[in-house]
């Protein structure tokens, strides 16, 4: 069949007409209503995360089940969907219940080269690699049962709920499904993105007693107040630490680092008290730091997070039911973008002016 999709290639993006080969047993296809834009798109785009070319881009899809394979039983054509991170369902983790930490996440979600690759994407004779299982920035995708989560409440507009599939979960599910903070904690937030503007809404959720929301943008900070934060720091006029330190009376609990700036790990480790936990879910990077000095003393804990640490089939129901009950309100981070208008959404998320936009295809 035929689709319009945004096809990535030497660091060039653009709307093309590209055709879907038919789909597996356990795969299906989802007529794309929306899809959130995210950095790692972005990182993909301009070959910082390596991946086989041309790819089409998109991993936050959302939409309508229009095609089911022979094998498929789960879901039916009608069916609201939400695609998230692919894995194997097979390796030690995935069987563990950890699906974010998959042996072959990096191959099932980026892959290794073309002729590798499960892609369902051609442009005529020449293969087109697939993102996350999905490339959802298309007016179709294909996915295969594993990633695809049903959405039973249909009075929801789906147009809204792709960034669960990655960003919004990776930020409240650091805190909800990895730290499990209890009331008294305190937690510190790094970065107020939509990955760390969700872990202040999953920090409220989990009833924590002190929210610290860190940012440089004091509309970003205004914001995480709006959604939990009991205290904001701008880290470009004051001192992050220090005033951390201030505010919990030497540390706190955990510190979140989201906001993809190496050099911030060393400022959250030493926002954390001793015992404090770092987790880190943005930073890319190369950082130099004294292990002995700033971690083993007070037995901190630098720990990485993908995805939250979610199982998505059970977790973004969860995120939908606390939006619903008013408790979750992750559609405060969102902006919509017409299909063709991707060049003004990337341009608005880069400058920071969008927290998350989202590509509306239908």
């Amino acid at each position: 069949m035929k689709i319009q999709a945004y096809v990535a290639d030497n660091e060039q993006v653009s709307l093309k007409e590209v055709q879907l080969k038919e789909i597996d047993a356990d795969e299906i296809v989802v007529k794309i209503v929306g899809t959130g834009l995210c950095h790692t798109d972005l990182n993909v785009l301009h070959s910082i995360t390596p991946t086989p070319m041309p790819i089409v881009l998109g991993h936050e899809g959302a939409g309508v089940v229009e095609k089911v394979g022979s094998g498929v039983t789960e879901f039916e054509v009608g069916d609201h969907v939400v695609v998230s991170f692919n894995y194997c369902g097979k390796c030690v983790n995935c069987l563990h219940g950890v699906p974010s930490a998959c042996e072959n996440f990096f191959q099932d979600n980026f892959g290794l080269s073309l002729e590798t690759s499960n892609s369902k994407i051609v442009d005529g004779e020449q293969k087109i690699a697939n993102l996350f299982g999905q490339s959802s920035l298309a007016t179709y995708c294909v996915a295969n049962v594993r990633n695809t989560v049903k959405i039973e409440d249909k009075e929801i507009d789906l147009s809204l709920l792709g960034p669960l599939a990655c960003g919004i979960q990776t930020g409240a599910g650091t805190i909800l499904n990895k730290l499990k903070p209890i009331i008294h904690e305190s937690v510190v937030i790094f970065g107020c993105g939509s990955v760390g503007l969700s872990a202040v809404m999953g920090a409220k959720l989990a009833n924590c007693k002190t929210i610290i929301a860190v940012d440089v943008n004091d509309e970003r900070l205004d914001l995480a107040l709006e959604l939990g934060a009991t205290h904001v720091v701008n880290g470009r006029s004051e001192d992050a630490v220090k005033a951390i330190q201030d505010i919990t009376n030497g540390g706190a609990h955990y510190a979140i680092e989201s906001s993809g700036v190496s050099a911030v790990v060393l400022q959250a480790i030493r926002a954390v008290r001793a015992l404090g936990t770092i987790p880190v879910v943005g930073a890319s990077g190369m950082l130099e730091f004294h292990i002995h000095d700033e971690l083993i003393p007070m037995n901190k804990t630098l720990v990485g997070v993908v995805e939250g640490q979610s199982i998505p089939k059970l977790f973004i129901p969860e995120l939908i039911k606390y939006y619903k009950e008013g408790n979750f309100p992750f559609d405060k981070l969102i902006k919509t973008y017409e299909m063709d208008n991707l060049d003004q959404a990337i341009h608005d998320m880069e400058s920071g002016k969008t927290i998350k936009p989202v590509i509306l295809f239908s």
